[in-house]
């Protein structure tokens, strides 16, 4: 291979690792809004209380977290490429049986099965992208993967609206299947491994041939192979990098705390505001809608200006939005808020991943992202039982909304806390 073919070679790899890290994302994002599409349905058939509804949403987050913790660990063992493959495999299985439970017992344990999976995918295409992506451009090209998030989420609450009705709400769930036609061929046949896994699990061999191919470095391991394979998780709490550690753990608590308290109960609560089933849906819509639109400006100002201060006018604006949403019952004013609060949450959450992920040195990305996911995750478990728990003890809509303005305003203080990347000593790779 001629060394001006390399370019075109390496474009056509970072294409495929997008293209199939997104369809990955698109599935994610499908699932976080799926229980909220269907949840009127299942309070209909099976008359599970407020307090309960929030309980089962809060299943496959219990799971996510365990998945997220993990990966770090699985993915120094096995590489980046096996664990999604087999994550993608069991989260779009298991998703798929919950179609067929017969109470919501059954319901629930699979929904927890579930996030097993989904959560050992999350941190490892984020990784797998932020290793590849150009610097300049790394931020914008994570966002263009990372835009399948809330796409996966209007797809759910587009479907939700005409199938619902017609076809009951178990259709929601066998098409979460779909990954496994769509997906997975691609995984398999065209996906690379990570270079940076592949050095740090000390198979140097296939990481110089790869990069040869690719016609880049062999990305170098920090502070030698063997301690790059198995401190992926003690760089976290390396002098340098705690801090910042525990920052991106609360900031994340906050942002999914958000993201799955509002898309869980945005149509219930829309619903006893008095607006139909349909309406209520559509402000789903509209949420994730303004997640996609505004990940197009987001990204290219983390690039220009770096991803804190995006992030941290991300969270003022999800606050604004939420509790602006107690002040209108204009239809306009309404889809307004909803799509900068949308954006404000599902998509600062997307730039915090890239923000996280990129902050670590190459072999402890997965199990920094995987960390502050999983800790994050505690934040996902609590926003569906806080909706709960708020509803049941008869709180008012807007004690509702200005609750999660508050978390969100807590989002926006600790991220602007964070210090800048801390530099990385890397021992080189021999030749």
């Amino acid at each position: 291979m001629t060394d001006t073919a390399k370019p075109d070679v390496r474009r056509s790899t970072l294409a495929v690792i997008v293209l199939t890290c997104g369809l990955s994302y698109m599935f994610d994002g499908y699932d976080l809004i799926v229980y909220g599409t269907t949840l009127p349905s299942l309070v209909e058939q099976w008359g599970i209380s407020p307090a309960a509804a929030g309980s089962i949403g809060s299943y496959a987050l219990v799971g996510m977290l365990i998945g997220a913790l993990s990966v770090g660990s699985i993915t120094d063992v096995f590489g980046r490429r096996r664990v999604l493959i087999v994550a993608v495999t069991w989260f779009s299985v298991l998703t798929a049986l919950c179609a067929f439970a017969p109470n919501p017992e059954v319901f629930g344990v699979l929904r927890f099965l579930a996030g097993l999976g989904l959560g050992g995918v999350l941190p490892t295409l984020n990784a797998l992208v932020i290793e590849y992506a150009p610097e300049r451009s790394r931020n914008l090209t994570y966002v263009v993967m990372a835009v399948g998030y809330p796409l996966g989420g209007l797809l759910a609450a587009s479907l939700a609206i005409p199938l619902i009705p017609a076809l009951g709400w178990q259709v929601m769930y066998l098409i979460a299947a779909v990954p496994l036609v769509v997906v997975l061929p691609l995984a398999i046949w065209k996906l690379p491994e990570s270079l940076e896994s592949l050095v740090a699990r000390g198979r140097l061999d296939e990481a110089r041939a790869l990069a040869d191919r690719l016609g880049v470095d062999v990305p170098a391991a920090a502070g030698g192979t063997e301690r790059a394979r198995w401190g992926g998780v003690r760089t976290l709490f390396a002098p340098s990098y705690a801090l910042p550690t525990v920052l991106f753990w609360i900031a994340a608590f906050c942002s999914l705390l958000l993201i799955y308290g509002l898309n869980t109960w945005l149509p219930q609560l829309m619903r006893q505001a008095g607006y139909p089933l349909g309406s209520a849906l559509s402000f789903l819509l509209v949420f994730n809608a303004g997640a996609v639109l505004g990940l197009a400006f987001g990204g290219r100002a983390a690039d220009r200006f770096g991803p804190r201060p995006v992030i941290g006018i991300g969270f003022a604006l999800a606050a604004a939005s939420v509790l602006l949403l107690i002040t209108t019952d204009s239809m306009f004013g309404l889809y307004v808020l909803f799509a900068f609060g949308g954006y404000g949450t599902i998509g600062t959450q997307t730039l915090l991943n890239a923000y996280v992920t990129g902050f670590y040195p190459g072999t402890s990305r997965a199990a920094g992202i995987g960390w502050a996911l999983g800790v994050g995750r505690l934040g996902g478990i609590l926003g569906p039982v806080l909706g709960g728990l708020l509803l049941s003890a008869g709180a008012s809509l807007p004690v509702v909304f200005a609750t999660f303005a508050a978390v969100a305003l807590a989002g926006a203080v600790v991220i602007t806390a964070v210090r800048r990347r801390p530099a990385v000593v890397a021992a080189a790779v021999p030749a």
